[in-house]
């Protein structure tokens, strides 16, 4: 500064002291939230002259949008609020030339110009008109300003998205702008993602800071601060956000096998890899060869259109960025079509030995089921029983002897043996049986026809059939013995006892 800066500086403020004027010191601009208060910071000086005019029982008038004393008058401290057209109070003491005062419920239609006035008792009666302050009543309040520091370093970045390190210490500070409010307004914080935010806050100047360590997990996420105003008729808020992008190694890295880790030969496979980081990663494949790791290629997937056994092995993913790297392994294993076939034949083998067994155990209760329902039939039908021998027809069929029901009901006590003889005329003989081809036996008494030999019987026939075959051990006995079918005959005895 100059000397003759000085000596311009030093004059005015000499003029200001012995040769005082009307004077008023107000804001130019000042913002009003609607249904609100505004608070006009205010003082003003008078000529020496009107200093015993200044008084108590002192008033002030405020003008808007002009100075006419009958149109343009809002506000005056000698009458009841009631009687202005804006409610409000001046705080300052005017004895002291503080005119500082408070105007309650703004509009919109508020807005405008202000102009004050002084008056008192005596000649003291000034506007000040070289002065005014512009009020602009607004409907949604001024919105906060977020900040972010690293390392107590303010970091300053475009499109509201900044870049940090994790690991880091990292403050975020809200600061807004107070408006006149009944409560007064307050500071929050929220996140898009469900973090503990710790919070210290200085509500009488309306700054909030946020304090935390940079994790991967706080990437991508966006921090709002809100700030809350609470008036009589609703609530009004406005907020600023900050979206923070965290720098981190590669996390999380995982191999996934389409179709599987387990394929035939001959198939196709494809190896995906996959990380979490940021910056985004290089993927790079090896696969382990005698102990060794060699390299085969980069990108993310790995496929092989045709497998074989040489492809079998262990395959490593490496994913990498300058922060760091991470890499996971998977197992791939070929089946080869010997291996294939032996397994499916043994699957088959195994079905069909099950299906054989349930369809065995299905047979056996139904037979046990007609077994039973065989001999139940069987005793109801014995009292009909019958034996009859019926002539031979054919040589090379087999001997039947029938039964009949003729001579059962005689007694039914009794058991009737019947036995068949074979004879040849002359003196030919066909040799003594030493034990008898067969044996028929009848219990009239219970009338149930049993025979020694295997003989089926069918439980729905109303006939009892016993087929008896003979069967001839030498075929040339057999012609011998029907060398004359009008020479056979058979004798049946009956024996009672």
């Amino acid at each position: 500064m100059d000397t003759a800066e000085k000596i311009i500086i030093f004059c005015f403020l000499l003029e200001g002291v012995c040769c005082r004027d009307f004077n008023i010191s107000l804001p130019q601009k000042i913002k009003a939230l609607s249904g609100s208060c505004v608070i006009i910071k205010c003082r003003f000086e008078i000529k020496e002259e009107y200093d015993e005019h200044l008084t108590e029982r002192a008033t002030g008038v405020w003008y808007k949008d002009g100075t006419n004393l009958n149109r343009n008058v809002v506000f005056n401290s000698s009458t009841s609020s009631q009687k202005s057209s804006m409610k409000g109070k001046i705080t300052g003491k005017l004895k002291d030339k503080d005119c500082t005062t408070i105007f309650y419920d703004l509009r919109s239609n508020h807005s405008g110009q202000y102009f004050f006035r002084i008056e008192s008792e005596g000649r003291l009666k000034h506007t000040y008109i070289q002065a005014n302050v512009s009020i602009d009543v607004i409907e949604s309040p001024p919105k906060p300003r977020v900040q972010l520091y690293v390392e107590q370093k303010e970091v300053q970045g475009q499109e509201e998205v900044l870049e940090v390190l994790e690991g880091s210490s990292v403050s975020l500070r809200c600061s807004a702008e107070t408006l006149c409010s009944s409560p007064p307004p307050t500071l929050t914080w929220s996140s898009t993602s469900r973090i503990l935010l710790n919070e210290s806050s200085r509500l009488q100047e309306l700054i909030s800071n946020l304090n935390f360590t940079a994790t991967h997990r706080e990437h991508g996420v966006t921090f709002t601060c809100t700030i809350t105003y609470q008036l009589q008729d609703k609530t009004k808020t406005a907020q600023d956000s900050i979206t923070l992008h965290v720098q981190y190694s590669p996390k999380n890295t995982a191999v996934s096998v389409i179709p599987s880790s387990s394929v035939l030969e001959g198939s196709s496979v494809t190896l995906i890899c996959s990380s979490d980081a940021n910056p985004a990663v290089n993927y790079t494949w090896s696969r382990e060869s005698e102990g060794q790791l060699k390299q085969l290629q980069t990108g993310d997937t790995l496929t092989f259109n045709r497998t074989d056994p040489t492809h079998r092995g262990w395959y490593h993913c490496t994913a990498q960025n300058q922060h760091g790297s991470h890499n996971s392994s998977v197992k791939l294993d070929i089946q080869s079509l010997n291996h294939f076939s032996l397994l499916i034949g043994v699957v088959v083998v195994a079905l069909v030995v099950m299906l054989l067994s349930a369809i065995t155990c299905i047979c056996v209760r139904k037979g046990n089921g007609k077994l039973s329902q065989t001999t139940q039939k069987g005793t109801k039908r014995s009292d009909r029983s019958t034996s009859e021998v019926a002539p031979h027809e054919n040589q090379d069929d087999p001997v039947y002897v029938m039964m009949s029901s003729a001579g059962a009901a005689a007694n039914q006590d009794s058991i009737i043996y019947s036995s068949i003889v074979f004879t040849k005329s002359e003196s030919q003989e066909f040799g003594s049986l030493s034990s008898p081809d067969y044996a028929v036996k009848q219990d009239c008494s219970e009338g149930l026809l049993k025979t020694e030999s295997s003989i089926g019987e069918s439980s729905r026939a109303r006939e009892a059939q016993v087929i008896v075959s003979a069967n001839v051990r030498a075929k040339e006995a057999e012609e011998e013995l029907f060398e004359d079918s009008s020479q056979i005959y058979a004798k049946v005895k009956r024996h009672k006892p």
